[in-house]
């Protein structure tokens, strides 16, 4: 775990991480009680006793003492009522936690679920133009499947400024951050959750916003999955076209365009109904523009393989076939270190593959990170099932975290072929 970086924010007084997080052990004299660690709602007690007066004997008695947990009562309280406590702060956490923060480019809104885990980095997630966390990523972490990870990470879901439910319009004329700027808000809220590491899970702008964090605070981001990135500034012909597709399209038409592929639109299957009806009838849709407005104002990453600017994290690539960001994915995919890079591109997943495929992205999320060397003893799923014998062999030719992989799913069922470290390869399962 590298050290607690120090980022320069406006200083919070009590942060969550400090509110949640085991106070560091208590130190006791000779003789005196150690009151031990408080751990929840529990506290663990022992009494030691004076160094003088321990026999041999006594110290053999001590070393078969049990730690035992105590839930002490506040004042007045019955067992009944703690429980009943212990339940609502339980359901609580499990509903998430809302808090703002103040930024040197304006207020920024974030949801954290769950507590820290000791050394454990956060799951911390970035949407999409369009949408806000709940939309871009409750069908994702809300399936079953999923549990058993977030079970694992404390997560944070950040809502980009102006995106949050029941946010206020912004006033006429105001200056919305830059996507590189919205990146820089992200230290202010680590810094507020006293969190040093996360693992990032972006999707198109969000993805994009992730990705420029990790390359300006490397130390701080131990892996990242962007689904949908697009690392690349707009050219010419590019702006040329979202001109002229702004004289004859709405804002919510190019979003909901940007978000789904063309034939997803056409089929106008009952997600799609849910998300047009969610882009079109937005209260925040001039929020929503701003973000968009910044989203298409971008600067290119220059992702370069082999030099200087490049993710130094283990990534995994996403995107749906025949998605609207295809193009732009395979070629981030070309621009990145092959031997910590995974290219998943999933079959009938359209450009949402979060929402249309969360099973199969739960079970490559959940292998991304026994890669990392998370979660080792847990469950094997179907994904990594079919694929251990040749993932092993390969990862156990340089005996470290790096990986190198392009996953392509589709409905054929077939091994994975091995092959040695810093080359991809082409997977079909």
């Amino acid at each position: 775990m590298s050290p607690k970086p120090t980022w320069g924010c406006p200083a919070r007084p009590q942060p969550l991480g400090a509110r949640l997080r085991p106070p560091p052990d208590s130190v006791s004299g000779p003789g005196e009680l150690n009151r031990g660690v408080v751990i929840g709602v529990g506290t663990l007690t022992q009494t030691p006793l004076h160094p003088a007066n321990r026999s041999p004997a006594t110290m053999a008695e001590l070393q078969e003492v049990q730690i035992t947990e105590e839930r002490p009562l506040l004042p007045g309280q019955t067992p009944e009522a703690a429980k009943e406590a212990e339940l609502a702060a339980r359901i609580l956490l499990d509903q998430g936690q809302t808090h703002s923060v103040e930024t040197p480019y304006g207020s920024v809104t974030f949801t954290v679920y769950g507590t820290p885990k000791p050394k454990r980095p956060a799951i911390f997630t970035y949407h999409d133009v369009g949408l806000n966390y709940k939309s871009c990523f409750q069908p994702l972490f809300q399936f079953g499947d999923m549990q058993e990870i977030i079970q694992n990470f404390v997560r944070v879901h950040v809502d980009a400024p102006g995106m949050e439910e029941g946010a206020p319009v912004f006033p006429v004329g105001y200056q919305y951050p830059s996507l590189d700027q919205l990146a820089d808000m992200i230290p202010c809220i680590l810094q507020y959750l006293n969190f040093s590491s996360i693992i990032g899970v972006g999707v198109g702008a969000g993805a994009y916003i992730l990705s420029r964090f990790a390359l300006t605070h490397p130390d701080t981001v131990e892996g990242l999955v962007l689904i949908n990135i697009d690392p690349n500034a707009k050219g010419w012909m590019d702006w040329a076209a979202h001109k002229l597709t702004g004289l004859t399209s709405s804002i919510p038409e190019m979003i909901l365009g940007h978000l789904f592929s063309q034939e997803e639109l056409s089929g106008n299957s009952e997600l799609i109904q849910k998300y047009r009806n969610i882009v079109m009838h937005a209260p925040n849709l001039d929020n929503i523009e701003l973000y968009w407005n910044s989203y298409n104002n971008r600067r290119d990453l220059n992702l370069e393989r082999g030099g200087d600017v490049t993710l130094k994290c283990p990534v995994m690539l996403v995107v749906g076939d025949q998605a609207p960001h295809e193009d732009a994915v395979v070629e981030c995919n070309s621009k990145l270190d092959p031997t910590q890079t995974s290219f998943l591109k999933m079959a009938d997943s359209g450009g949402q593959p979060q929402l249309t495929q969360p099973g199969k992205l739960t079970e490559a999320f959940k292998y991304f990170l026994q890669g990392m060397g998370y979660m080792a003893s847990s469950c094997m799923t179907r994904l990594s099932r079919s694929r251990t014998a040749s993932l092993t062999s390969a990862a156990s030719i340089d005996g470290n975290r790096s990986r190198s992989r392009t996953l392509s799913q589709s409905s054929e069922s077939g091994p994975l072929p091995s092959g040695p470290p810093g080359h991809t390869m082409e997977v079909s399962c």
